[in-house]
Parts: structure tokens; sequence; C-alpha cells
């Protein structure tokens, strides 16, 4: 369900908030100069170099949780959950009550497709720290992933609550409500989240598709065009689009002029298998019945004899 591009923007979203935390303990100058520097590196999305900055960072100073935390997120943002989930666990083990050790784990559980787990950390993410909008958007996927569409749905509600610009809350709680089949509510926030974020071309292929569920083909035909506009080399919206055009053909096609089933003629219907059934049997009776008759009656005599 969490794609690559879904794992970079919230680990995004998670940098933005850490990297307004300095780190707690500076014991070594080296190991503070090098987590700056992975923020720089995280920043311009070179999440490789990021990765070995912090690195540097966690060798000179291997307590403070925030290098795990970072360093963790670099490894999401690489799809490397697996080299993720120990660096956030250890982040735990040195900051039990920090929220974003949760909610990165939870983050590489997600890329995992291990959503109970990520519904938990999620969770207790949340328990820490009730007005995290990350949280609340973690624990959406989650329950998106086990199609607790209702409860994505209030998830992403309180995220927006608490962020009402928040396109990618719009856009994951459409996909909820399409869950649920309420195809209004769903197309009422992929359109929310294209008026926040117009250049977004899945957003346009996501609101086609609802549209198709829903029988507009014309307004489902007008998003995947928009959207091999903005993304010309999309994989799926050809396709869809061609379904869309085609359903739309044979919902415009003139219906069939219904051809009159013919009346049975007058001697059609009296040659029927039951008349005739029913011609043979008549017969049959009286024949018997002439049999009867003429049964026991003396032959007819003549005076001319045959010499």
């Amino acid at each position: 369900m969490t794609t690559n591009r879904t794992a970079v923007l919230i680990a995004c979203i998670m940098f933005t908030i850490m990297t307004g935390v300095a780190p707690a303990k500076q014991k070594g100058h080296g190991g503070l100069e090098a987590y700056k520097k992975g923020n720089e590196f995280f920043e311009n999305k070179q999440y490789a170099e990021a990765v070995s900055a912090f690195t540097l960072a966690i060798k000179a100073d291997p307590q403070e949780a925030i290098y795990y935390e970072n360093r963790g997120l670099a490894y999401v943002a690489l799809n490397n959950p697996a080299e993720a989930l120990p660096d956030f666990t250890k982040a735990i083990e040195l900051a039990p009550k920090d929220e974003k050790g949760y909610l990165g784990r939870a983050q590489a559980f997600l890329q995992q497709r291990q959503y109970d787990l990520a519904l938990a950390d999620a969770d207790k993410a949340i328990e820490l720290k009730q007005d995290d909008t990350a949280a609340y958007k973690t624990r959406g996927f989650a329950n998106i992933g086990l199609q607790q569409w209702d409860k994505a749905v209030a998830d992403f509600t309180n995220a927006l609550q608490k962020d009402a610009n928040d396109w990618q809350s719009y856009d994951q709680r459409a996909l909820a409500n399409r869950g649920l089949k309420n195809y209004d509510a769903a197309i009422a926030d992929h359109t929310a989240a294209i008026e926040k974020n117009p250049s977004y071309a899945q957003e346009y292929a996501r609101r086609g598709y609802t549209y198709a569920l829903m029988k507009q083909y014309e307004k489902a035909i007008a998003d995947f065009q928009q959207t091999l506009k903005l993304d010309p080399n999309d994989p799926d919206t050809p396709a869809r689009l061609q379904y869309a055009q085609n359903m739309l053909a044979a919902q415009n096609a003139p219906q069939p002029t219904p051809t009159p089933t013919p009346k049975p003629s007058a001697i059609g219907s009296l040659l029927s298998p039951l008349n005739i059934i029913l011609a043979v049997v008549i017969i049959g009776i009286v024949a018997a019945v002439i049999r009867v008759v003429t049964r026991g009656k003396p032959e007819p005599t003549s005076s001319t004899r045959i010499r």
C-alpha cells in the first residue's frame, strides 16, 4: 500500500519536525557537525549521503537518539526499512518518551506491509503526543492497509483539523472514502487535494478512477487526460483512459430497435404438434367405432354367378 513516494513524503514531514529539535546532548562536537551535515543532505534529497553523515554522528555520540531517528528516516526515504528498523528501535531504547522513534518505526513497518505493528507504534506515538499530525497520518496509512476504512477516515479528518491545507490527508481520506463506497465524499476530497496541489498528476488519476466507478465517464476521461498531460509516462493511465472512452461510447450508442415477434398464422396454429396429436387420436377412435359397427353384418349376395 505505502509506495516509496508516500514514504518519502512522510519521512520529509517527520524530518522537518525533527530538525527543529536540537540534540539534547552535545558530547562530541564532531557528532553535532556531522548531524548538521546529514540534515543538509536530507533536505537536498541526497539520502545516501545523509545516511553516511548520520553514521559519523552516531559514531561520535552513540547515545544521541535523534541521530538514530534521522538516519532511520534517511533509510525510509531510500526504501530500505530493514536498515531503518534497528535505528528506530535504538532511538526508542534511548528516548522511550519521545514519540518520534515510534513514529519513524511505524513508517518502516508500513514499508514492509506490517500494518498491525505500524498501527501499534502509531498508537504509542499519539499517546505520547496527541497533537502530532504526522502520527495521525501514519495511523491512517496503517488503517488503510488493514482496510479499516472508517478508522482511516477518522484519522485523516483529525489530521486535517490540525492542518486544513494538508493535501496528502485529503488524498488519503479520499481513498478511505472510496473503500467505504462513499464516492461523492471521495470526489470532494480528491478535488480539495487538487486545489492544494494542482501539479500532482496522480491525484487526477485517482479522481478519474473514482469517476469511472460512478460511471461518470466524461469526467473520468478529462481527469485521465490531465494526468497524462502532467505525467506522459504514467504506466497505468493510458489503459484506464481507453476503458473510460470505450464505456462512454457504449453508453452513448443508440439502442437497437427491437424486432417484433411474428404472429403465428392460422395454418401454423392448426398444424401445431398438439393439434396433430389430437387429430390422430380422433381418427383412431372413429376407425375403431366403424370397425365395431360393421362387424357381423352379412356380406351382400349376388344372383349373378360366375361361370
